[in-house]
């Protein structure tokens, strides 16, 4: 049975080193999981019934959610299926809704006071310089969500689903899932066009891609620029220039160079499975989340409901036993 797991289908997954945690949005029983770096369970976040409903940890509810980020002691949670982004405070132990209705956006472009504006499959999050980015799946756009004053808005992507660089709002994207910072640039997965881009915050800025060529160019193919080839990519992160990304549909990780737009495998076989040990041994299933922090990648390894741990320097691959988790 479902419950029978620790984890369903976890989508994302969020490493904070220094604090000793890991984030996991347990995204098929619709809650947020804590746990130490070695996966003893700290606290559920959400009573695990889908539904939008704000509380204590053990009321909330959330619906299939997965991109997280951290700020202070606020965890900031793409909630995918509630059309909303929920904010969890750490220390009084209570969830609210920050931005989206409840009800799916049906027009692109439309920003507004967070709570009272329709957002539309928010699948991740990432924070720089007091704004949260938010990778805006279901209207093919990055969105801005400013903490200080509660707007939120477009900030790239027309809403027209292709590969097009060019000035932020001119720019074209396909279901941007994933997203992280290096506090400079944004990076973001293009899933639909299985593309690795990259996006200014400054909003005088512009897209350009990285890797990635077309809407049905797809497959599993190492090189430089225009000749990798990913297949529906759903997370990321960057770590000392690099980045890494879940290659879902190729079971594997993926380093890309944002310079050189180099893209090797790092980690997976290509083969479907669960198996831990040397990088090029290790099999995952459709990983959709990643987290670099303190020396070790962790992974969302989505269709095997659990979450991997690599060592960066001996690029071991293990699996993090979540162990207390009711």
């Amino acid at each position: 049975r479902e419950w029978d797991r620790a984890l369903s289908f976890p989508g994302k997954v969020l490493a904070d080193a220094p604090n000793d945690r890991l984030y996991i949005a347990d995204s098929n029983h619709n809650r947020i999981v804590a746990t130490t770096l070695d996966g003893h369970a700290v606290r559920t976040i959400g009573s695990g019934v889908a539904g939008l409903a704000d509380g204590g940890f053990d009321t909330a509810e959330f619906h299939d959610p997965q991109g997280l980020a951290l700020f202070g002691t606020t965890l900031f949670v793409a909630d995918t299926k509630n059309h909303a982004i929920r904010a969890v405070d750490l220390e009084s132990k209570v969830v609210r809704t920050v931005a989206g209705t409840g009800s799916q956006a049906t027009m692109y472009g439309e920003s507004g006071t967070a709570p009272r504006t329709a957002l539309s499959s928010p699948w991740d999050v990432a924070l720089s310089d007091g704004s949260l980015y938010i990778a805006m799946a279901g209207l093919h756009q990055l969105w801005r969500l400013d903490l200080a004053t509660g707007h939120v808005m477009p900030h790239a992507g027309s809403g027209r689903e292709r590969i097009v660089d060019g000035p932020l709002l001119a720019a074209q994207l396909a279901q941007p899932s994933g997203i992280a910072t290096d506090g400079d640039a944004l990076y973001f997965t293009d899933s639909e066009t299985s593309a690795v881009r990259q996006a200014d915050t400054d909003v005088a800025g512009s897209v350009k891609t990285i890797v990635g060529t077309d809407l049905f160019a797809f497959g599993d193919v190492d090189g430089v620029g225009d000749e990798v080839r990913l297949q529906h990519p759903l997370g990321i992160d960057v770590d000392e220039g690099m980045l890494y990304v879940a290659d879902t549909y190729n079971n594997r990780i993926k380093r890309v160079s944002p310079v050189t737009r180099r893209a090797s495998a790092l980690l997976g076989s290509g083969v479907a499975g669960h198996e831990d040990g040397p990088a090029s041994q290790s099999r995952f299933y459709e990983p959709g989340g990643i987290s670099m922090s303190g020396g070790y990648m962790f992974v969302a390894d989505t269709n095997n409901h659990v979450i991997r741990r690599v060592d960066l320097e001996s690029l071991v691959v293990d699996t993090v036993e979540i162990v207390g988790l009711g």
